[in-house]
């Protein structure tokens, strides 16, 4: 199984390199958003499309062909994740793009003003675009499921309070129903990969064990711990409470993202070199 970072708010690092960077992450270019690209022996997908069409243009820098793609999964109704696929779909016509049935409401980050933070609607438009129920799992084949019905709030982020949902009635807290999942497995390993875990580390790894009986061996995601402002004494406890859980459970985490460096500097200790921060053009390898 082949993961690739072709979006993340990191610059590369060339870490695979031995902190050199590699010829062709020279080239490369960051931005607020998030895209991988998965390959196993079966499918080529991708888990969200970053912010712009930037995305594209590492992946043609890292030599992933976008006509080749047969599978576009979006995690959840956010620009930042779904805002390259107008222009992925002007490349390729034939990959089917799954969105949870709620991704396309109004949402809104209410930090600075009444900021829209949703997708692009055109994208429900297209022939290839498929919508998909929270609360069920859908398997798509050669090892590839979907699934969302996280309603769990234990250790919830707290990032999450001045994230909205318009209605007719006005603002009210978005509760990431439109939030799904990526299960990967081949060769028999389990990978989870998400987009912010909105819904909370902790509880989307209770729902796939809900669902699957056992733990992933690795889940790779955004953790939505980023601020702006300073943390507050309760949020860093939150940030240490979170990896102290995940240090009891047999998994790999690999995040970025919406994560940031200051909330990976109070997991790390905890987790060692079971938590990896990635960056754009890195490659996941999962042990």
């Amino acid at each position: 199984m082949r993961i690739l970072v072709l979006m993340e708010d990191l610059p590369a690092r060339g870490e695979n390199s031995g902190g050199k960077c590699r010829p062709e992450e020279c080239c490369l270019v960051n931005e607020h958003g998030l895209s991988f690209y998965v390959e196993t022996a079966q499918r080529k997908l991708l888990v969200d499309t970053g912010a712009s069409g930037l995305t594209w243009d590492n992946a043609k820098a890292l030599g992933v062909d976008l006509a080749a793609i047969d599978t576009v999964i979006l995690s959840h109704g956010h620009y930042d994740h779904t805002g390259g696929a107008m222009s992925f779909a002007a490349c390729n016509e034939t990959a089917a793009i799954y969105l949870n049935e709620l991704a396309g409401g109004e949402y809104y980050n209410l930090r600075d003003g009444e900021k829209y933070i949703g997708i692009d609607k055109a994208i429900l438009a297209f022939p290839q675009t498929r919508l998909l129920r929270g609360d069920t799992v859908t398997e798509l084949g050669d090892g590839v499921c979907v699934f969302g019905g996280v309603t769990g709030r234990r250790l919830w982020p707290e990032g999450n309070r001045i994230l909205k949902r318009k209605t007719a009635d006005g603002f009210e807290q978005d509760c990431f129903d439109h939030e799904q999942y990526v299960v990967v497995r081949e060769d028999g390993r389990s990978v989870l990969i998400g987009g912010c875990a909105h819904n909370g580390v902790l509880n989307i790894l209770d729902r796939y064990r809900e669902i699957f009986g056992a733990y992933p061996d690795a889940f790779v995601s955004g953790f939505h711990m980023m601020k702006r402002e300073p943390y507050t004494e309760a949020e860093i406890a939150t940030i240490r409470e979170t990896a102290e859980e995940l240090s009891r459970l047999p998994i790999r985490c690999y995040t970025g993202h919406c994560t940031g460096m200051p909330a990976y500097e109070i997991m790390k200790p905890i987790l060692g070199d079971r938590l990896t921060y990635f960056s754009v053009g890195e490659e996941i390898t999962v042990r």
